[in-house]
């Protein structure tokens, strides 16, 4: 039987009445993150223990930092090729056709694995709307222990519109085309007190829309559509041209991504080394203030 898709953005409680069903799957992204020392990046820790601890019944762990990332790369959180995100969703238990539900415990990591899904080609994805905190503060039941999937065939898709590179970039930031970095605005104007990154600054001529401005502080599920859609359009992610997303690495960059699919289908690009890969090229400029 082939039931609707799920909304993009799924309630705990409307999760609940789904949970169980054929052909639908449920992944904790949780990650930690802190910072390294100045210009050393960041360090991401796969919240592991916590599932364990702690998870929404049948949820698979998805280790973002590891497993759907490539560890050749130079840059961490790279996105891997499509063979190996292939091989590595497969064997979290997610087929052709599967719906699925992300989650984490605070953070973008649920909107990295949505993003990801997407880009190599499955639409049936969600995001559960303000993650495990959410499901726990509804009153829904969790389960310790770990899950073993049983592994699926995964067909992967490329979408590349979905995806900007450095030089695609370059030549929106000369254009003055619609970048938008989804960082705090002390790290927008270089002025962070701690710098992960190479060098401090922006990439020139993009505007800033903190990601987690998008969400409802006290619950961390996102703000009304209307609030949304007000936020995205003062960005210039609504109007209807090539727009992209950035960030330290790509993975808050998904938010904003994913807030403009949610209001209204629109597609926006990630650009996947962000900050950490434009900084450091020192023939890249970058503004301050």
């Amino acid at each position: 039987m082939t039931h609707p898709p799920l909304p993009p953005l799924i309630r705990a409680t409307d999760l609940g009445d789904v949970l169980g069903r054929d052909g639908l799957r449920v992944l904790d992204a949780s990650t930690g993150l802190a910072l390294g020392p100045e210009g050393a990046g960041y360090v991401a820790t796969p919240l592991l223990d916590a599932y364990r601890r702690a998870h929404i019944p049948a949820a698979v762990f998805a280790d973002v930092r590891n497993g759907l990332s490539d560890p050749d790369a130079p840059l961490d959180f790279t996105l891997p090729g499509p063979g190996r995100f292939a091989a590595q969703i497969g064997a979290l238990g997610v087929g052709d056709g599967d719906d699925v539900v992300v989650y984490d415990s605070g953070g973008a990591w649920a909107t990295r694995v949505w993003w990801l899904l997407r880009l190599h080609g499955h639409d049936r994805v969600s995001v559960l709307d303000g993650g495990l905190r959410a499901w726990q503060a509804a009153g829904m039941p969790t389960e310790a222990g770990e899950v073993t999937p049983r592994p699926a065939t995964f067909t992967a898709r490329p979408r590349p519109e979905l995806l900007a590179d450095v030089d695609e970039v370059a030549a929106l930031s000369a254009s003055g085309g619609c970048l938008v970095n989804a960082l705090d605005p002390a790290t927008f104007r270089g002025e962070q007190p701690v710098n992960p990154y190479p060098r401090r600054g922006r990439i020139p001529g993009s505007t800033n829309l903190p990601f987690d401005g998008l969400l409802d502080a006290a619950t961390g599920r996102f703000r009304p559509v209307a609030e949304l859609t007000r936020l995205l359009r003062a960005a210039g992610l609504l109007d209807g041209g090539r727009a992209v997303t950035y960030c330290g690495g790509g993975i808050a960059a998904t938010v904003p991504a994913f807030a403009a699919f949610l209001v209204d289908g629109t597609e926006v690009a990630v650009f996947d080394g962000s900050l950490t890969e434009w900084t450091g090229d020192p023939d890249r400029p970058v503004e301050v203030g």
